[in-house]
């Protein structure tokens, strides 16, 4: 006779031995963020023992002070008398007997109350760099015996400024058309041309030859003729295309290059029919001008004229009478 008993049933221990339930993760979490008084200690996280280093011990032990050592200790700064910033008195600024004999002393510096070795960690940071590039130029200047290229001889007497544009997103060929107008033109012209052009470029162009103008007055120095009274009498020059123009002010500055520069090109997608996605490649250009002063143009066409004058004129061969010729013919 068979007993059908489930296999459940089987599966079960025949005595059931009681299983102490485990400690879940949230409450091991909170029972090491509780806080705990001085006298419990917990038997979980027995505490560690100190590494002794004694290389470290005895470095800060003999470690020399640096007010002793004499370095330069930093210092709060202060701000000058004449800030908006700075608070105003209360009573009238105290007088110090002693402040021009310490102004003396220090050789009248502007400051007195600052460090010139914090100063002249900004002001020249690689000095052995400077020292060495002036070595440099002096051994130069020697070698030649003070004389210079004619290049670097334009460099010293003549104003330029080079800047190129940041990225335009247009094409060369578009940006071209744009760089061929405005060269060899006043700047103020080229601005005026830029201003009233119907090309999309155009109002990046005339962003950068504003700044372009405005950098190159600062920086160089250039365009101040009328303030600084150096404008010169109006003389009258030839260009190298032929045409004449009158240059009243020989500080005057003009767009004498311009040239542009692809750049990289960017992506761009266009979803069509069918599930199909065409990938645009979206172009990026910057455009280079060089500006230079009205003096450069002059001295130019003082050069063409010179050129001219001593070019050597044309003449025939001179008639003298044929020597070494034979009578008859040789065949």
């Amino acid at each position: 006779m068979n007993v059908r008993i489930p296999a459940r049933r089987l599966a079960r221990p025949a005595v059931s031995l009681p299983l102490a339930p485990r400690r879940p993760f949230i409450s091991d979490m909170f029972s090491k963020l509780r806080k705990r008084d001085g006298s419990e200690k917990p038997g979980w996280n027995p505490p560690k023992p100190k590494v002794q280093n004694p290389l470290l011990d005895n470095y800060l032990r003999n470690k020399p002070d640096s007010k002793a050592s004499g370095q330069p200790q930093p210092q709060q700064g202060s701000l000058t008398s004449d800030s908006i910033f700075a608070d105003e008195p209360s009573g009238p600024p105290p007088q110090n007997e002693d402040a021009p004999e310490a102004t003396a002393d220090k050789g009248g510096e502007l400051y007195p109350g600052r460090d010139r070795a914090a100063m002249a960690m900004a002001l020249h940071p690689d000095p052995r760099g400077d020292a060495r590039w002036a070595r440099k130029m002096v051994i130069r200047e020697t070698r030649y015996r003070g004389r210079v290229t004619r290049a670097v001889a334009l460099k010293r007497s003549e104003r330029e400024q080079l800047l190129a544009s940041p990225l335009i997103k247009t094409s060369v060929k578009k940006l071209g058309m744009l760089a061929r107008q405005i060269q060899g033109k006043p700047v103020d012209e080229a601005i005026l041309q830029m201003r009233f052009s119907k090309k999309k470029a155009a109002k990046k162009v005339l962003e950068h030859l504003e700044y372009a103008r405005d950098h190159a007055v600062v920086s160089r120095g250039m365009g101040l003729g009328e303030a600084e009274g150096t404008k010169g009498d109006p003389v009258e020059i030839e260009l190298k295309d032929g045409r004449r123009k009158l240059v009243e002010d020989r500080t005057d500055i003009y767009v004498d290059q311009a040239w542009v520069g692809r750049g990289p090109y960017g992506k761009a997608y266009d979803i069509r029919a069918r599930g199909r996605v065409n990938v645009l490649r979206l172009p990026s250009t910057s455009i280079s001008v060089v500006l230079k002063e009205e003096a450069t143009r002059i001295r130019q066409s003082e050069e063409r004229q010179k050129k001219r004058a001593n070019r050597k004129v044309w003449t025939h061969l001179p008639d003298r009478p044929i020597q070494q010729q034979r009578q008859h013919l040789l065949w």
